[in-house]
């Protein structure tokens, strides 16, 4: 029997994305007659018709609009030259791993056998109805400047030749840090170019755009200074010819500022390093050597900074840091070219990330402890995530403000969601909280201010406005800290409370009268007020903090006690309990109780499953609660499946408004069809339990962590629920990001307890 094809249902699966919004494009599916009918005939002749009578539909129907061609014709190989087309395509293919890992970014490599640019030029014009954007690759100078001016005049998307700006905008952007390290203005400086090829060029007139000026710019290549009196000169090098009274790269490196290398290894020796100025800035970029060793280098002059191409040095410029960013951001609004203005604008956003604290991720990927803003660190590393909701915004936002965009993005915030999920990252649900945080930012007291991770958590809290810290410790500790990481906390409070003799008397009297009836005596309560964990508490307990954050390097139940002690438990609940997000590909999953209460009973669970719902409604979602056992609504007999069972109806009675289901199987809880099969009667069926019950502390706190650790999952939390006012609890060791997320928590959690 034929299958009939609805036009609405051919269109709705080849369509990509919605006008004015970008999306991740899904997979499509292909599992059955129906699908292939519409991916192929009959149903891909609908959106063919469409495009035919408007050939910009092709960006709706197709991926074109996420689609790059890496080309060369293979004549300027990395360090190997020209080698062909065949030898090239390992690394176009290379290049599109890039591209897909650190952009999601689909691509096509091509490698074309011919060296004749206008030919060249007219094969790959006829390739604009494929493709998005076109990177041009390892294609040799000068005939690669020809080819890309004539491609950008004559097709109408963009075009960039990677071995030009890409090395361009890198470096570019760690001059810039560069020079505000050492103090010298950009208009003022004298460069010394050694090299005179594609990218040489390139950043010479990049670097004009930047600041400099060209009359302070002495160009070299393998025949010595390019001097206007040479005639062995093309119009290219001729542009950057000096009358000048200058011969040898000697006469041009006396008093230089910057030199920057694109030539050949172990050119340059540590006398001729030792004529540039003061603070030289060395940028020496041939691959696989650089023109001078860096350990020479280094020794030559201690005020010098540095910069290779090589990984196994500080300030590695690599192009990665680049190309993905600046393609995604030039695609999503659908610019019809790359220009200087969106090259400046991506140098200028890696300038600017390099200087805001580094993400744990980070550390740890590159075996570092404490990587920041410095002579070793101008860039950022190319496995940083910030890269593509830095960069590629900015790119979007230049080809928009230059009239090149021709889909503007409208929803910035929504924007920088779905370039976090093109790699893998989903921080929806905690991007609305921080802007809930945002708008009202409380006072947040930080217990463990003495701590690294902490300091760089609250440089980006008092940054990005999200919370107003107050840091207790050792003073004195705590500053060395802030000068040690290159920190902006010079305004921040911080409190020692050992300095604080009033603040403990006050405490001490608060303290006794709350717990003297329970064994407290005041010699006890004047000693306890001593502990940051105590004076934290009781800063958040007389109003002179809104929230409290503690337990990054002590055990969870030593970090609650002082806080049951001093805040203590809501009114009307008889205990906490402690909650974690689950931050997955498929949405949030909460987890309770995965900290505090170890085997609770029936009834203890009833007060769990709502401090839970309330929780998870805090979040604007509403709670779909499935009960969790070993069993499935009686299959199984035991005292779990009992107790599990007993607390289900129990909650249902109490909670009557909630969707409560249970008690259940963990898969089966999360699986419609066997529920539709099996447990037809279930009301979470089609709607998807996102709140999960577990009958004791060690089942929830097992699979949490499985899931963080094999589930490529984000766990956010504990969330400390039921107490008095707000008091969150780290994760011991948990990263700046975590640290961040729960902080949001905390002052939302504070404007909400403000209101009531």
């Amino acid at each position: 029997m034929a299958i009939k094809i609805r036009k609405e249902d051919a269109l709705n699966y080849h369509t990509q994305g919605k006008a004015g919004k970008i999306e991740v494009i899904p997979t499509k599916p292909l599992s059955s007659q129906m699908d292939l009918a519409l991916a192929y005939s009959p149903g891909v002749a609908e959106p063919c018709k469409e495009i035919a009578t408007d050939n910009e539909k092709v960006y709706k129907y197709t991926a074109k609009g996420n689609l790059v061609g890496v080309i060369s014709n293979g004549t300027a190989v990395l360090g190997l030259g020209d080698i062909g087309p065949e030898a090239s395509k390992p690394v176009m293919e290379g290049k599109g791993v890039l591209f897909k890992k650190f952009a999601g970014i689909d691509v096509f490599d091509i490698e074309i056998n011919e060296k004749d640019p206008k030919k060249l030029i007219q094969t790959i014009k006829s390739l604009e109805p494929t493709f998005g954007g076109i990177n041009l690759e390892d294609i040799k100078a000068p005939e690669c400047f020809e080819i890309e001016q004539t491609l950008k005049k004559e097709m109408k998307i963009p075009v960039m030749h990677d071995d030009q700006h890409g090395t361009a905008i890198i470096s570019g952007a760690a001059l810039l840090n560069a020079l505000e390290l050492v103090e010298k203005n950009i208009s003022d400086i004298k460069l010394v170019v050694n090299g005179a090829g594609a990218a040489a060029i390139s950043c010479t007139r990049f670097y004009i755009t930047l600041g400099i000026k060209k009359e302070n710019i002495v160009l070299c290549d393998i025949e010595g200074i390019l001097r206007s009196d040479r005639p062995d000169l093309d119009d290219i090098r001729r542009e950057f010819a000096t009358d000048r009274d200058i011969y040898t790269i000697n006469d041009a490196l006396v008093g230089a500022d910057v030199f920057l290398g694109l030539s050949a290894g172990n050119v340059i020796s540590q006398d001729q390093l030792k004529l540039m100025a003061a603070n030289p800035i060395v940028f020496a970029l041939a691959n696989p050597d650089p023109e001078i060793a860096y350990d020479l280098a280094i020794d030559a002059r201690e005020d010098l900074i540095m910069a290779t191409g090589r990984s196994d040095h500080p300030n590695q410029v690599n192009n990665v840091l680049g190309f993905p960013y600046i393609f995604r951001g030039a695609l999503d609004v659908r610019a019809t070219a790359i220009n200087e203005e969106m090259k400046l604008a991506a140098a200028h956003a890696i300038a600017k990330l390099a200087k805001e604290p580094v993400p744990d991720i980070v550390n740890k990927a590159y075996g570092e402890d404490k990587l920041g803003f410095g002579r070793f660190y101008l860039i950022p590393k190319p496995l940083d995530p910030r890269l593509i909701t830095t960069i590629a915004p900015a790119v979007a936002k230049a080809a928009m403000d230059s009239g090149v965009a021709k889909n503007p993005i409208l929803d910035w915030e929504t924007y920088e969601l779905e370039l976090q999920e093109r790699i893998g990252i989903d921080q929806r649900l905690m991007s609305v909280v921080i802007a809930r945080a945002k708008k009202d930012p409380k006072r947040v007291v930080f217990a463990e201010a003495d701590n690294r991770k902490i300091l760089k958590a609250a440089q980006i809290l008092k940054d990005e406005k999200i919370a107003i810290p107050i840091l207790l410790g050792n003073k004195e500790r705590i500053l060395t800290l802030i000068e040690e990481n290159s920190l902006d906390l010079q305004n921040v409070t911080i409190i020692d409370p050992m300095e604080d003799s009033k603040k403990l008397s006050q405490f001490a009297d608060i303290l006794f009268a709350k717990r003297q009836r329970k064994g407290m005596t005041y010699g006890d309560a004047s000693r306890l007020v001593t502990q940051r964990n105590y004076f934290g508490a009781m800063m958040v307990e007389t109003g002179l903090a809104d929230a409290f954050i503690s337990g990054l390097t002590r055990d969870y139940p030593k970090t609650v006690l002082p806080s049951l002690h001093t805040i203590g438990v809501r009114p009307g609940t008889k205990r906490v309990a402690g909650m974690y997000i689950m931050n997955t590909s498929k949405g949030p999953y909460f987890f309770s109780d995965a900290t505090v209460n170890l085997n609770p009973t029936a009834e203890e669970l009833v007060e769990i499953i709502g401090l839970t719902a309330e929780a998870v409604k805090f979040f604007n979602i509403e709670p779909r609660i499935a009960v969790l056992s070993y069993s499935n609504f009686g299959s199984a007999k035991g005292d779990i499946p009992d107790k599990m069972a007993k607390a289900t109806a129990m909650a249902k009675e109490k909670y009557p408004d909630l969707i409560i289901e249970g008690e259940m199987q963990a898969n089966v809880a999360l699986n419609d069809e066997i529920q539709k099969e099996m447990y037809p009667f279930s009301k979470l069926i089609n709607k998807k339990a996102n709140t999960l019950i577990f009958p004791d502390l060690s089942s929830g706190n097992i699979a949490y962590k499985l899931l963080a650790e094999l589930g490529n999952s984000e766990a956010i939390g504990p969330i400390l629920l039921g107490m008095n006012k707000p008091v969150h609890i780290l994760q011991l060791g948990s990263s700046i990001r975590e640290i961040v997320n729960m902080v949001a928590v905390a002052v939302v959690d504070a404007q909400s307890n403000g209101k009531s």
